[in-house]
């Protein structure tokens, strides 16, 4: 007995399903004349409305400042370091002294130069003095010579000896101007051991990046003693690739950030575009010039420039979540206008920006909504509804259809 209970208990639950199915469609069957399918559910969608606007094509490259111009300060005679004025940070004007070696010996070489060149007109002085005496002999000489009172060996003499204290006038003349010219150049040598920052073109000002001795060592000619940076404006390099390189032109402008002064932004624009890549890395080095009038930016520091390529003043755009990418094709989902079914819509992508982009179709309505989220459950023609609270009809009713 207790073996056959389950035989009456299935007969029982098909019953009770066969009841309950008569119960949902019998109506229904009576209504259409027509056997019902599964209801087709609303699927939750988030959705944003399309907007209008400009829109930029941007690009950022990484780079890093560097100085616009650098001059190396070097003595031009050899000596000791007597004294360094300036130190690194320090601003230096052009012309002004940065450094002074010992100068003793050079000074004593002015002191003998001195004394060649007094020397030198002494000859000199005598020379002329010779010379006159030379001529007003032999001025007698000729005389005596007419009157028939002197020979012509003793006019020959006199004629020869006048000569000879006119080479010596101008050997000593040429002493002098030897020695005035020592003198000089002893002198000039004295005034190097006064290491001065001359420097050509850019600006008054410039200040101290390296300092490369100490009081006290000793240099030769030409040996670096600090280095001078022009860093008011600043050069940014940064270094592009072929897809963008034609779309960068010299005066384009240039935002600039650096991890130094995060959330503060630097403008510059484009000064020099390389003619070439680089073989090694297939980049080209694109030079920027940035405005740095407080001097807040120093060479090294790693910087991030943002350029705008493109810009349409008056373009439809979508947020990028609402590209969906069916059967290889681009488009959204748009709302339709009853606010419950969405439709699909083919796009061309234009310029994105950050998460906004550009999209042209001749099908897209000029003021709308589309699917950010969910898209990816909906088809043409499904049933939707809102739940992100972007659920206004025109009506002013809720958005979404009943089961």
């Amino acid at each position: 007995m207790k073996s056959g209970t389950p035989k009456l208990v299935i007969p029982a639950i098909l019953l009770m399903t066969a009841a309950a199915g008569w119960i949902v469609f019998g109506p229904a069957r009576k209504q259409t004349g027509v056997e019902p399918g599964p209801a087709r559910r609303p699927v939750p969608v988030e959705v944003a409305p399309v907007s209008h606007g400009p829109i930029e094509l941007k690009r950022t490259f990484s780079g890093e400042l560097e100085a616009l111009a650098e001059f190396v300060v070097a003595p031009k005679v050899s000596g000791r370091v007597k004294r360094v004025f300036v130190n690194i940070a320090d601003m230096v004007q052009r012309g002004q002294v940065v450094a002074e070696l010992d100068n003793d010996e050079y000074v004593q070489a002015v002191a003998q130069a001195r004394a060649d060149l007094a020397v030198a007109r002494a000859n000199l002085s005598a020379a002329k003095s010779g010379l006159e005496i030379a001529v007003r002999e032999f001025s007698r000489t000729e005389s005596l010579v007419k009157r028939g009172i002197s020979s012509d060996s003793e006019y020959d003499a006199s004629r020869q000896d006048r000569l000879a204290k006119e080479a010596q006038l101008k050997v000593a003349e040429a002493q002098v101007a030897r020695a005035e010219a020592s003198l000089e150049t002893a002198n000039i040598r004295l005034g190097y051991t006064e290491v001065n920052a001359e420097w050509s073109g850019g600006d008054d000002y410039r200040v101290v990046a390296e300092r490369y001795v100490d009081e006290g060592q000793t240099v030769a000619a030409n040996a670096p003693l600090v280095l001078i940076d022009e860093i008011d404006p600043i050069l940014g390099v940064v270094f592009v690739t072929e897809r963008d390189y034609a779309r960068l032109q010299p005066g384009q402008t240039v935002s600039l950030t650096t991890d130094a002064y995060p959330g503060e932004s630097f403008a510059g624009r484009i000064d020099r575009i390389a003619p070439f890549f680089r073989k090694t890395t297939r980049q080209a080095r694109i030079e920027l010039t940035v405005d740095n009038p407080r001097r807040r930016l120093k060479p090294g520091m790693f910087i991030r420039a943002t350029v705008v390529l493109a810009r349409v003043p008056d373009a439809v755009i979508v947020p990028e979540p609402a590209l969906t990418l069916r059967d290889d094709k681009t488009g959204v989902f748009v709302v339709g206008e009853d606010g419950r079914t969405v439709f699909w819509c083919e796009v061309t992508v234009g310029i994105r920006e950050d998460d906004r982009v550009q999209v042209e179709s001749t099908a897209l309505p000029p003021s709308g909504r589309v699917v950010t989220l969910g898209q990816e459950l909906v088809s043409d023609g499904s049933p939707i509804t809102i739940s992100n609270g972007n659920d206004h009809t025109p009506s002013g009713r809720d958005e979404g259809v009943s089961g």
